[in-house]
């Protein structure tokens, strides 16, 4: 099989194409990235495996998405602007990515003859929604341009695959975190600043009084879905969302106290005013993806942190790069 990696030299999709080139029945891993917000350090391990191909290209062209989906059966469709207060920051950009970019992506599936698309949903789609733990078919209202844009990606691929025939599966993540994750800019994810700031001995800030929880999920949980998703011969799995996650609630003040308790100090977090956007609390039900994908995350929460902090400390360029 030949898959195409959109954003594959992002977070996540740098950890899939690893992973990808590991499986015997992938013969091509074929990269699409534009380099905005992912490196050519996170593939350096791969990026001259002779599996691999590297294209340079923004989804938002469309030509480019007709290029890279020459003679590919899946893709995976990592590429996207990530972070709520980035959308709010700049709605135009992230929409533009988004949305647009997405429906490059699944058109250009569509008339290269792709069989299968597996792309990334948010769990930032149940919005205002208030029931635990959060259950595919209930969603409330987006809180951000962000979920908006999560949420059209889901409704074109229903409309793709009814219209078009062109089989998608969604994957919706709660809170990624691991290795490669990056921690500079304005929109960093909350685990690497907490690690960086741990291993600088100073203190990090949490917005809100810490409170807000999460169903933090270690990336190697996300690449074994992708991998399901990509390769099911299940039928019933197909056109389908799923929540990718680990079932269990962690709010910011256990994370950092496990973190802490990694860096073997006792550092206090200051705080600010909760940011806006974001849902207070979230918990998945995974049951939908165990039972359809066999889904079944095997790093716990606890696990994670203590691999992610391990490969942060092991790595301390990744930390200072610009």
């Amino acid at each position: 099989m030949n898959i195409l990696v959109t954003g594959g030299a992002g977070f996540i999709g740098s950890n899939l194409v690893k992973a990808l080139v590991e499986n015997e029945t992938v013969s091509l891993v074929r990269i699409l990235d534009n380099l905005s917000t992912g490196s050519k350090d996170n593939l350096a391990t791969v990026i001259d495996h002779s599996k691999v191909e590297f294209i340079e290209g923004d989804i938002r062209d469309y030509d480019t998405c007709l290029r890279a989906c020459d003679n590919i059966q899946a893709i995976s469709h990592q590429a996207a602007l990530g972070s709520v207060p980035r959308s709010i920051q700049d709605p135009l950009t992230t929409n533009a990515v988004n949305i647009t970019g997405t429906l490059n992506v699944f058109t250009a599936a569509k008339e290269k003859g792709v069989g299968r698309i597996v792309y990334a949903a948010s769990s930032s789609t149940y919005g205002d929604h208030p029931g635990l733990p959060k259950v595919e078919d209930k969603i409330g209202n987006p809180l951000s341009p962000y979920a908006v844009t999560k949420y059209v990606n889901e409704l074109y691929a229903r409309v793709y695959a009814s219209v078009y025939d062109l089989p998608s599966i969604g994957l919706r993540y709660f809170n990624i975190f691991g290795p490669f994750q990056n921690p500079k800019g304005p929109y960093a994810a909350v685990i690497p600043l907490f690690v960086q700031a741990l291993l600088n001995n100073k203190a990090p800030h949490i917005n809100g009084d810490g409170s807000h929880s999460r169903d933090f999920t270690f990336v190697d949980n996300a690449v074994q879905a992708n991998i399901l998703a990509l390769l099911t011969s299940n039928t019933h799995a197909l056109n389908q969302v799923y929540n990718i996650a680990c079932g269990e609630q962690t709010s910011l003040l256990e994370l950092f106290d496990g973190l802490n308790a990694e860096a073997k100090t006792t550092i206090v977090p200051t705080h600010g005013p909760d940011r806006k956007g974001d849902v207070k609390h979230s918990l998945a039900n995974i049951d939908k993806a165990k039972t359809l994908l066999g889904y079944a995350p095997v790093i716990t929460v606890k696990e994670g942190l203590q691999k992610t902090f391990k490969w942060y400390k092991e790595n301390p360029s990744f930390l200072s790069k610009d």
